[in-house]
């Protein structure tokens, strides 16, 4: 099939992306694995010893990140419903985290231990109409939220991808009143088009 005008200009730029290029240099799995690591090291977010929580993690790239940072002293559990290829240091559970049969098999994975922290890189798959877009992104923001505050240790993290439109102002309330601190980072490697955010909630209320 012929690819539209659009479609062509999306893959050269994508291309050229000099954090494509990193990333295939580097031997990272997404250009996203630099949106964490800028994250990273503003926040402080990877603490050796934690136990990690990467949601829709595939194709992998935020689960590289938190296992090269830990050098084995923590654990990453990644879980998607998309395939992802093995990765040295983090156990993938495939499945849907909204089913019951996938969060008893991440219960057997914890081992009585809660995660320090939440990641949610998720997107939806873009339909090009903006107000649906919008709403499955902030639903897919909205079940992060709901997913740490259900499994998070007291004094967890969460940090989430949340697109900034209709509904970002009522999910930063309720960020606001589930962390004792919430900042927004718009980390370099995140196109300045994008509407994409990330928000990051430390020390979570009881």
């Amino acid at each position: 099939m012929k690819r539209s005008r659009s479609s062509n200009a999306w893959l050269r730029e994508h291309v050229s992306d000099s954090y494509v290029q990193r990333a295939r240099a580097e031997g990272y799995r997404s250009r996203a694995a630099y949106k964490l690591l800028q994250i990273d090291d503003r926040d402080h977010l990877l603490r050796p010893g934690d136990l990690v929580v990467d949601l829709g993690a595939s194709p992998g790239g935020w689960s590289q990140v938190v296992a090269k940072r830990q050098q084995g002293r923590g654990r990453v559990i990644a879980v998607d419903m998309l395939a992802m290829e093995p990765l040295p240091g983090v156990v993938f559970l495939p499945g849907d985290f909204r089913q019951q049969e996938v969060l008893d098999r991440l219960q057997e994975l914890l081992q009585e231990q809660r995660p320090g922290l939440v990641l949610s890189d998720m997107s939806p798959n873009i339909s090009g109409i903006s107000l649906c877009d919008q709403a499955q992104g902030m639903h897919l923001s909205e079940l992060a939220l709901d997913f740490a505050r259900q499994w998070l240790q007291p004094d967890g993290s969460l940090l989430v991808k949340v697109f900034q439109g209709l509904g970002f102002d009522d999910f930063l309330v309720q960020m606001r009143q589930s962390f004792r601190l919430v900042c927004l980072r718009k980390p370099d490697a995140s196109r300045d088009r994008s509407p994409e955010v990330y928000l990051l909630g430390r020390g979570l209320k009881a």
